[in-house]
């Protein structure tokens, strides 16, 4: 009889060790899902809300969009392009280098549409931009349809000439955007990524949101 109640004693301790290994092993995932959620939102895409008016009627208060981060490290934005950017100067755009430093506020993020590309020379004139390129030395004007007659305005009768890895970008609502009329050229550096896909509204839901492009582009190409 003591030798079954040994053997009885055996085969109840291997459940608490079960136990504790689950624990364990279900501990190792939720690091290993957290560690992946990291790396996919600081490297690989990343979700933004749309606060502000700038980009109306394109984007509105609320829209909840996701932007590619990775793409850009491999190629170049285009204009019409709709990206997410850190306002130059207004502290380092990379979380890595933020950590090292240990910079430990975030700097502050638009939203525009690219405007101007690295070599190009953009004039606003009035409500009307024109762009002269190499492709275009005498220069065009953009037609954008995106724009509504109660968004015009802002500043202009300005020229910028762009030089590399340099951009131009305005917001759709030009009446009250702040945009590179105001504070400057956008390096590239800065920017986070393109817009690929609005969540919210669900009415709205679509991949690409708000990009363009422009005959003068595709007939230079």
């Amino acid at each position: 009889m003591p030798d079954s109640l040994i053997t009885n004693s055996e085969s109840v301790n291997p459940t608490p060790l079960r136990n504790e290994q689950s624990a364990k092993g279900f501990a190792w995932y939720v690091l290993l899902a957290l560690g992946l959620a990291l790396f996919i939102r600081f490297f690989i895409a990343a979700p933004y809300v749309v606060s502000g008016a700038s980009m109306e009627f394109t984007f509105d208060n609320w829209d909840y969009l996701i932007t590619d981060r990775f793409s850009y490290d491999f190629a170049s934005p285009e204009r019409g392009n709709v990206i997410v950017f850190c306002l130059p100067n207004s502290g380092d755009c990379s979380l890595v280098k933020r950590i090292v430093n240990k910079e430990w506020i975030a700097p502050r993020t638009l939203i525009k549409r690219v405007i101007g590309l690295p070599g190009e020379t953009v004039s606003i004139e009035g409500t009307k931009v024109k762009i002269t390129n190499a492709a275009h030395p005498d220069g065009f004007y953009l037609d954008e349809p995106y724009l509504t007659t109660e968004n015009l305005g802002g500043p202009s009768g300005m020229t910028v000439t762009l030089d590399k890895d340099e951009y131009f970008v305005l917001g759709d609502n030009r009446r009250v955007s702040s945009d590179s009329r105001i504070w400057g050229i956008l390096p590239k550096g800065d920017i986070i990524g393109q817009v690929v896909v609005r969540l919210f509204p669900l009415s709205k839901i679509g991949v690409l949101p708000g990009t363009a492009s422009y005959l003068q582009d595709s007939a230079s190409q």
